[in-house]
């Protein structure tokens, strides 16, 4: 049996560019996508949190360095350039794997920058 487990995340990255007329998909700072194990065509969730939008694309490679985050083509009308995102990738895991499965969790100041690296979230109090 397969668990679905957050792979990698990027946490409030911000949106610098919204092409509509573009293949479709997301084009992440090569950099980025390295740093976090997200692969080019892998499949990835969009988490808008500016304006509560949630939608499925691909990731392929923006410029490294660059700090890009592209939100394209039909997605485009999902996300406008400033708003406040969260990039997840899944994966299945078995449950040996699960043993030593940590995510990677990147988190992004307004620029794009990693401000902290993490493989897990500390418990919500109540």
């Amino acid at each position: 049996m397969q668990t679905q487990m957050l792979k990698a995340k990027l946490h409030r990255a911000c949106v610098t560019h919204s092409e509509l007329d573009y293949d479709g998909s997301c084009a992440i700072d090569s950099n980025l996508l390295d740093a976090s194990g997200i692969r080019e065509f892998e499949q990835i969730q969009i988490y808008n949190v500016t304006n509560g939008e949630r939608f499925t694309t691909y990731a392929i490679r923006g410029e490294a360095g660059s700090r890009i985050i592209s939100v394209n083509g039909a997605a485009a009308h999902k996300a406008a350039v400033g708003d406040r995102v969260i990039i997840a990738a899944y994966a299945g895991y078995s449950d040996v794997e699960l043993l030593n499965h940590k995510p990677k969790l990147l988190y992004l100041d307004e620029h794009n920058h990693v401000v902290r690296a993490s493989n897990t979230i500390p418990v919500q109090a109540a």
